[in-house]
């Protein structure tokens, strides 16, 4: 069983890179295709808007396709798009290349969760899911700052490292994973992708909880899309060193995904959140205003490692929601993450023109987490009542 895990985690190491790698190189990128700022985070955008849109009917889609075959179907085109990117002559040609890079993405991400719970014994789902979810941690401590690294040597061997890497790990997934098929529909029914959302849509708590989801990804993923550029115009790094800074991120984000559970143990889930929450506030607001690079960088690792706390006690509250459509949900979440980050972009490429620096990303992140933690308060999805009282839970029809 080993072998699916260390499978697990290298396929989301890799699509953590990649969905990361372009923060770090944007300034690299930006002179290389002659841009202005303003549009430059369209970069990163263009990836997240095709895992954003596509994501929403991938999930439901793959429910009744072998889950082997989209996933082997999905890293391929990642690959190769992948790949494709490092060979990009403008800007545009790169935003191609990174929309089918995302729409590839949003095929594989998902059968990695649900295949899980197929190929593995009952006792060790758990743990293989949170090695998984480690490897997206990791590829911010480690797949970042190695990219920036390379792209000393030319800004596009990071991307062809990764998708020749992830294209190596093609062959390896089809020879390891079993068919995974689907179970037979009673009476051989053929259930429709709206059909399978129109619980969350008539649940308000659902509604209130992706909604803070939203919020709680836009504030955080715009505050994320151009710190390497601030860190880059303020400090003037290189960016061999700003990978190094972005390494403190994503150790961040792993260290947080460690004490996760043994924080929401001890405080419970609504106080870990609320006080999480309280902190990035805070700290977004302060970040712009900091004297030196070194009290940034660790004031970059609390944040993040506060976000690796928050995330999976969301995400599991989220998923407590329905477990009968829970593949579903888990689509929709990572849409809204991503639909959240690529609206993220843009609007922190807007507000660092239009009101010259950092500062106002800092304000406007705040604002949302501020929103998004009143939602979820409002709204009950992290209360007791989610698990305690089943009969509460998003109905199924």
């Amino acid at each position: 069983m080993r072998k699916y895990t260390v499978l697990f985690f290298l396929i989301m190491f890799m699509i953590g890179t990649d969905t990361f790698l372009i923060s770090p190189l944007l300034p690299t990128l930006q002179v290389q295709f002659g841009v202005s700022t303003s549009i430059a985070g369209w970069m990163l955008g263009a990836y997240t808007l095709g895992s954003a849109v596509f994501a929403l009917i991938a999930g439901p889609l793959s429910d009744g396709w072998n889950r082997r075959t989209v996933l082997l179907s999905g890293l391929l085109g990642f690959s190769v798009s992948t790949i494709l990117c490092g060979f990009a002559d403008s800007f545009w040609t790169m935003c191609l290349f990174r929309l089918l890079a995302g729409i590839s993405a949003a095929f594989t991400a998902p059968q990695v969760w649900a295949s899980i719970p197929a190929v593995m014994p009952a006792p060790k789902i758990s743990k293989t899911m949170g090695i998984a979810f480690a490897g997206l941690a990791a590829a911010q401590a480690l797949g970042v700052p190695i990219g920036s690294w390379l792209a000393t040597a030319h800004w596009s061997v990071p991307f062809w490292t990764i998708g020749i890497a992830s294209l190596l790990l093609a062959p390896a997934a089809f020879y390891l994973l079993p068919d995974i098929r689907p179970a037979a529909r009673l009476g051989g029914e053929q259930v429709s992708i709206l059909r399978r959302y129109i619980p969350l849509i008539r649940s308000g708590k659902a509604r209130s909880g992706f909604l803070a989801y939203l919020l709680l990804h836009l504030g955080s993923g715009t505050a994320f899309a151009f710190a390497g550029k601030w860190i880059y115009d303020r400090f003037e790094l290189p960016i061999g060193q700003l990978g190094t800074v972005m390494m403190f991120l994503g150790f961040g984000s792993l260290l947080g995904s460690m004490v996760s559970s043994y924080a929401a143990r001890k405080l419970g889930n609504a106080n870990t959140v609320t006080l999480g929450m309280a902190m990035l506030m805070v700290l977004y607001a302060v970040m712009p205003h900091l004297p030196g690079l070194s009290v940034v960088t660790i004031v970059y690792l609390i944040i993040f490692a506060t976000l690796g706390v928050i995330f999976p006690i969301v995400m599991g509250a989220l998923t407590s929601l329905n477990a009968s459509i829970r593949g579903t949900i888990s689509s929709l979440a990572n849409s809204t993450m991503n639909g959240a980050n690529t609206l993220g972009a843009w609007i922190a490429g807007m507000l660092y023109v239009q009101f010259s620096g950092y500062a106002s990303i800092g304000i406007f992140s705040a604002v949302c987490l501020a929103l998004s933690l009143g939602m979820f308060l409002i709204g009950g999805v992290l209360g007791k009542e989610t698990t305690r009282k089943p009969e509460q839970s998003v109905p199924s029809s």
